[in-house]
């Protein structure tokens, strides 16, 4: 299998996009929207294509935003609902409702160490660290909120979103490698292979994704309050 990039179709360039959403699941022979663990209006939730852990997920926009930092308030809101109902997931799949959220925020084409310029955020069950590790690469941390995110984006700065340990802090995005903050996770525990594209489709990875699906079901099925999605503003 030829090695799949985020921007090999001229005319259609977004692969979180229709028509080309779920492409790169359909060539890892993956469920593509029958994978879909819930959504509303706005969102969308499921397993990564290339999963760095099992409970590896990704929050994906419906229709295309650049990066969290051009959502409007209550689709902000929204998004951090989505996060809380994530981990009553894991709490109910893995016994432990800790996790890591992380966005590659690009303020401009594939910025902020973003190979795919639509918003998504990563969640992944507990908390390794990551945030040490960035600061450690010379990446200091503020609080992160709404304003603070539009802010960067409005200026033309891309960053970095880390949330773990229930604290929420956006880092300098600019000249970062690609998949920095993948990096970053895998830097933190045994896995050596962090780029998508070098465990997309082969045998362990797919074996994740799918236990990542039945387990997020299962916990979805067993939960009465993550039943139904989170309420989409107005």
């Amino acid at each position: 299998m030829a090695e799949p990039t985020a921007r090999d179709d001229p005319d259609h360039d977004c692969v979180l996009c229709p028509p080309l959403r779920f492409r790169f699941n359909g060539m890892a022979g993956l469920p593509g929207e029958s994978g879909v663990i819930s959504g509303d209006r706005d969102f969308f939730l499921i397993p990564d294509v290339a999963p760095l852990t099992e409970g590896h997920l990704l929050l994906v926009t419906r229709e295309h935003h650049q990066c969290a930092g051009d959502f409007p308030r209550g689709m902000w809101e929204s998004a951090w609902r989505w996060r809380d109902r994530v981990a009553r997931l894991y709490r109910e799949a893995y016994g432990a409702g800790d996790l890591l959220l992380f966005e590659h925020g690009p303020a401009s084409p594939q910025g902020g160490g973003a190979c795919i310029d639509h918003a998504h955020w990563h969640l992944l069950p507990g908390t390794p660290g990551v945030r040490a590790v960035v600061e450690g690469e010379g990446r200091p941390g503020a609080p992160a909120d709404h304003a603070t995110l539009r802010a960067c984006y409005r200026s033309g700065r891309s960053y970095l979103l880390i949330e773990e340990g229930g604290a929420a802090t956006v880092h300098p995005g600019d000249g970062v490698r690609s998949q920095f903050l993948r990096w970053a996770v895998a830097s933190t525990g045994p896995e050596r292979a962090w780029r998508w594209q070098e465990t997309f489709g082969l045998p362990a990875s797919r074996r994740r994704f799918l236990r990542t699906l039945r387990a997020m079901r299962t916990a979805a099925a067993a939960l009465p309050d993550t039943a139904q999605p989170p309420d989409s503003h107005q």
